[in-house]
């Protein structure tokens, strides 16, 4: 009875599709990514907090106060901590001025889960806890910065020439592969 089970076609086309389902849905999914890590430890900046003396305007976009010089080395624009959504999210995010006037994303301490397709996004959209957050971050104006070099740790993404941080109040952990966040952190102003 095995024998002729084994010998027929439609056993062997089934044990096919289910091989290929298998190895598509292990592609997919790619659970082993729940249970590893990937730590980054980049440099990151040095930075003096933005605050304008009494009496004085605010610090502009820029992140340095009208009439005023600009400071010798980095300073802090925007920063937050992160908050959980579709997986556990701790950390804080920052935007760091550099001394060349050029702007960059730095992620301090982030502990996260892995998963696939994981990317940063900066985006204009306000960060809500729970699942009504979850899924806000692509319907609004965002300047992708990339693929997320680690789950845990310290790195740094570089905001493209020209990108005004104006407006861009939050970041997500973006997953695209199920358009999820992982987790977001909204952006306040320095100082």
């Amino acid at each position: 009875m095995i024998r002729r089970l084994l010998r027929a076609p439609l056993t062997w086309l089934a044990v096919a599709v289910l091989a290929a389902g298998a190895v598509v849905g292990l592609w997919w999914f790619r659970p082993w990514k729940l249970v590893t890590d990937t730590e980054v430890r980049e440099e990151l900046s040095v930075v003096t907090a933005t605050t304008a003396p009494a009496g004085t305007a605010a610090p502009s976009a820029t992140g340095t106060p009208p009439g005023t010089a600009a400071p010798a080395g980095p300073t802090l624009v925007s920063q937050g901590e992160f908050v959980t959504h579709e997986h556990d999210t701790a950390g804080t995010a920052r935007i760091v001025r550099g001394a060349d006037g050029r702007y960059r994303l730095e992620l301090v301490g982030l502990d996260t889960s892995n998963g696939p397709d994981l990317h940063v996004w900066l985006t204009d959209q306000p960060v809500r806890g729970g699942p009504s957050g979850w899924k806000v971050f692509d319907d609004g104006r965002r300047v992708e910065l990339g693929p997320l070099k680690g789950n845990r740790g310290d790195q740094a993404y570089d905001l493209p020439a020209g990108t005004d941080p104006t407006g861009l109040t939050s970041v997500s952990i973006w997953c695209e592969r199920f358009a999820v966040s992982f987790g977001a952190a909204p952006l306040t102003p320095a100082g």
